[in-house]
């Protein structure tokens, strides 16, 4: 019993430490992304030098980045194999490189970001206070999601994407108490920090229907193909630029996205997107606005630049709901909710984390509707994930059900 009321006890300690390193780290980071976004929209001719951002930002890695090169992958392979204590580096580094990838209008977003910091940090707590090999893995699942968490502002979706992105089917439950606290200290500190996250529609309940779920059916299938056409092409670009070294293969990736920017005339493929997410629930946009998204993001993130694929999969996610509710009869802002979630739920296999997501953004409306679509979406993807290490050890239908 005392073990056990020790045990209870750490949790709760460390859970709350991380909670607040990831809650400090997000806001200094959402701060710096919301300044070096605002700076490039009023000086949009900073884009010209994304080319030479890539070149110096691949120099640096090469030169001093490679015990972190793996990213998210790094966290998990640390989360499932025991490795060496990540490098606390990596935090400040991810979050640099982030920073200038978004000064510079590469199409990326934060979640990648945020759960790297989120993990090295708790990594760091975690050897600090010399806990046993059980205990680490369950700090670095709550530093995920306390970084996730805190960064979207959203502490369940932060608690489940934790649980749920390790392992396919199987979740880590016994990481849940730290998990738990150090998503929802982090969102408070956060806040507390003065950042305020982006405020999306309240959506009104629809109740399902036989006709409503075989639209759902469609578009469910829409989006797997979507989130087939992102990983498969992204995958494509990174092998394709395996031949040069990574700071060549960053300024051409460059050059590409300013030569599509130049091509489609406007900024609003750019950064995060934030506000071309908002207006999909508001009006129609034109059909086109998914595809050019998705590829504005799979060349910033296939050539090796910074940054995370949740905030790029939400604007194509709900930019593609925006196009089908008009093809299929939805309400508008229903069909861009669950095309938000539903797309990077499939791509990174994290379904109920992606749908409480969206319960806690929109309202608990759309909570069923999310959920069916996202499953749906992640079966039809198959073994296919945004993270290489992600364990997948038997296929989706039986992993789940």
């Amino acid at each position: 019993m005392q073990a056990h009321a020790k045990r209870v006890l750490l949790w709760l300690l460390l859970g709350a430490s991380i909670g607040v390193a990831c809650g400090a780290s997000s806001a200094a980071f959402l701060a710096s992304l919301e300044l070096v976004t605002q700076l490039r929209v009023r000086h949009p001719g900073v884009v010209w030098l994304l080319p030479v951002a890539g070149l110096v930002l691949g120099g640096s890695y090469e030169r001093y980045g490679s015990p972190i090169r793996g990213g998210s992958d790094l966290v998990l392979d640390t989360i499932h194999e025991g490795r060496s204590q990540l490098p606390l580096r990596m935090a400040p580094m991810v979050a640099m490189g982030t920073v200038l990838t978004h000064l510079f209008g590469g199409s990326a977003g934060r979640e990648g970001t945020a759960v790297q910091m989120g993990a090295s940090l708790a990594d760091f707590v975690a050897h600090r206070a010399r806990v046993d090999s059980m205990l680490r893995r369950q700090l670095l699942v709550a530093g995920v999601a306390g970084g996730f968490g805190a960064v979207f502002g959203t502490p369940l979706a932060g608690l489940v994407f934790g649980l749920e992105y390790v392992t396919v089917g199987r979740y880590e439950w016994r990481a849940a108490v730290p998990a738990l606290v150090a998503s929802v200290v982090g969102d408070r500190v956060t806040r507390a920090l003065g950042i305020e996250h982006s405020v999306y529609p309240y959506l009104p309940w629809h109740a399902p229907s036989m006709g409503l779920l075989g639209k759902w059916v469609v578009f469910a299938v829409v989006v797997a193909g979507l989130a087939v056409t992102f990983l498969e092409g992204t995958h494509a670009l990174k092998k394709l630029g395996a031949r040069m070294a990574l700071p060549w293969r960053m300024a051409v990736g460059g050059a590409v996205v300013v030569a599509l920017w130049q091509a489609v005339g406007s900024d609003v493929y750019l950064g995060l997107g934030v506000p071309t997410i908002l207006t999909a629930f508001e009006a129609p946009l034109p059909t086109a606005t998914a595809a050019w998204k998705l590829l504005f993001t799979a060349v910033t993130l296939g050539s090796g630049y910074l940054g995370g694929e949740v905030t790029p999969l939400f604007f194509v996610g709900a930019t593609a709901g925006n196009a089908l509710a008009g093809v299929l009869d939805l309400p508008l802002g229903l069909a861009a909710g669950v095309g938000m979630a539903a797309l990077f739920g499939a791509a990174a296999n994290t379904p109920i984390a992606l749908a409480v997501m969206a319960a806690e953004l929109l309202g608990i409306g759309v909570l069923p509707h999310a959920l069916f679509v996202t499953l749906l979406a992640c079966l039809v993807t198959g073994r296919r994930s945004l993270y290489a290490s992600q364990r997948m050890p038997r296929g989706k239908l039986r992993a789940w059900f």
